[in-house]
């Protein structure tokens, strides 16, 4: 078995059909979250869906909200701000920022897998203000400077 770092993240349930997050196989990155409403997203609309829940991050961490790749292939299902970011101070409920990219209405049932929680270890950087930067090959160059067919 790989080496992995674990830790434990408290989950606190906010609603009576709130599901704690599971992992449907071993070895799986994301742990499922499901909704605990039902919505209907029309096309191009988004919306913050309630899962019931509220987490407390340990120090060091965040959870991650991710789509599920199912729902983004089969119905144009996508989490906007992916990855959604759940910090080591909040407290609130976790909500999924859905967004219907079809072109036809999108039923969310309530208990539905609506998006994975991945959990990541955070670096904490020390940000020094600088007059000038080093440089590179790369330089400033960015949004495609190195075209998309093969070099």
């Amino acid at each position: 078995m790989p080496d992995q770092t674990n830790c434990t993240v408290k989950i606190k349930s906010l609603h009576p059909e709130a599901h704690t997050p599971h992992y449907a196989h071993f070895g799986d990155s994301g742990a499922d979250l499901l909704s605990t409403e039902e919505v209907v997203l029309e096309p191009m609309q988004r919306l913050a869906v309630g899962t019931g829940l509220a987490a407390e991050v340990p120090l060091g961490y965040e959870l991650q909200v991710r789509p599920k790749s199912g729902l983004a292939l089969k119905s144009g299902l996508t989490v906007l701000n992916t990855p959604g970011t759940i910090d080591f101070g909040y407290r609130g409920e976790i909500k999924v920022i859905l967004i219907n990219l079809s072109q036809e209405p999108y039923r969310v049932e309530k208990g539905q897998k609506v998006a994975q929680l991945v959990v990541a270890p955070v670096a904490y950087a020390d940000f020094e203000e600088v007059e000038e930067l080093s440089d590179t090959t790369r330089g400033a160059g960015g949004f495609g400077s190195t075209g998309l067919n093969k070099t």
